[in-house]
């Protein structure tokens, strides 16, 4: 390989039909990039997320991620998390253990797993365990700030909004249905107040789908400043992860396993199934994803 270039992957995540999924950038040999080299790839990409493939520090791990955004690193993310090791694994590396790979970040050790059952019509696929997470209800008195944000009266205030923060800090806010998810237009200065408010950087909003529908629940996630940047995010593990999270902790859980759909606002197609695990006490997030770009960066 020429002096200066490293590995390189574009991949859609949470899909497996190219441009339906969300998009990521994996950089790989980067132990010899500056976190300042980094953070100015992830700019010119210009994607939510980019990647960076490093040897572990720790000796249970395969391998060590550093993910950045157009404005900052992250210490978690969901699509990054997958599309990763889609993409180390597509290189031709070999788990130490397999069907289960160990990532290494900002939070610490992350566990993912082969899916090898179809999961509600999902490809087989990989699954990460949602790292721990913080769950702080939004003050009642920020309700109808919230609903004036959101220009909706259709949010379920039953099922509490809550802060939760995995390492990517969402506001999850439930709907009455799907159809009251994909109609909302928020006011983005007013939304950005209130997530910013309760230390997050976006909204996950979430409504079910009727009996039968395409997934139990349509997803949508808006970002309103920080890290996340500003704008709509395709398809969002780690908001997905919260929201798993969130069920769990409000006993509404929609059953043992369910599927989310998100990105429909957008023109994209991302599918996102869910599985509780509660012999071990793990939530696994998964999804599939597909290559688009393989090939080189050009380093100056």
């Amino acid at each position: 390989m020429p002096a200066n270039t490293v590995r390189f992957k574009q991949v859609d995540v949470f899909t497996s039909v190219p441009f339906k999924g969300n998009p990521l950038a994996v950089v790989f040999d980067a132990d010899t990039l500056s976190a300042d080299q980094m953070q100015a790839i992830a700019h010119w990409t210009n994607l939510s997320e980019t990647t960076f493939l490093l040897k572990p520090t720790d000796p249970a791990a395969d391998y060590r991620v550093r993910i950045f955004t157009t404005h900052g690193e992250l210490p978690f993310a969901g699509h990054p998390t997958l599309g990763t090791a889609h993409a180390l694994l597509e290189s031709g590396y070999q788990p130490k253990q397999p069907g289960k790979l160990v990532q290494q970040c900002g939070v610490g050790l992350v566990e993912l797993q082969s899916v090898h059952e179809d999961s509600g019509g999902m490809q087989a696929a990989w699954a990460f365990a949602a790292p721990p997470a913080r769950i702080a209800p939004l003050p009642e008195q920020q309700y109808a700030a919230l609903s004036t944000a959101l220009r909706s009266d259709a949010i379920d205030f039953s099922a509490a909004p809550s802060a939760v923060d995995n390492g990517a800090p969402w506001l999850v806010v439930r709907v009455n249905s799907a159809r009251d998810c994909l109609a909302l237009e928020p006011d983005a200065a007013a939304l950005a107040r209130i997530v910013q408010s309760v230390g997050t950087h976006g909204l996950a909003v979430y409504g079910p789908h009727e009996a039968g529908g395409p997934a139990t629940f349509e997803v949508r996630c808006l970002m309103a400043g920080g890290a996340f940047g500003v704008g709509e995010d395709p398809v969002t593990g780690s908001a997905n992860a919260a929201l798993a999270g969130l069920l769990s902790a409000q006993n509404v859980r929609p059953g043992a396993n369910y599927t989310a759909r998100q990105g429909t606002a957008l023109g994209r197609a991302g599918q996102v199934f869910v599985r509780y695990d509660d012999t071990n006490g793990k939530t696994w997030i998964g999804g599939a994803s597909v290559t688009v770009v393989d090939g080189t960066f050009r380093m100056p």
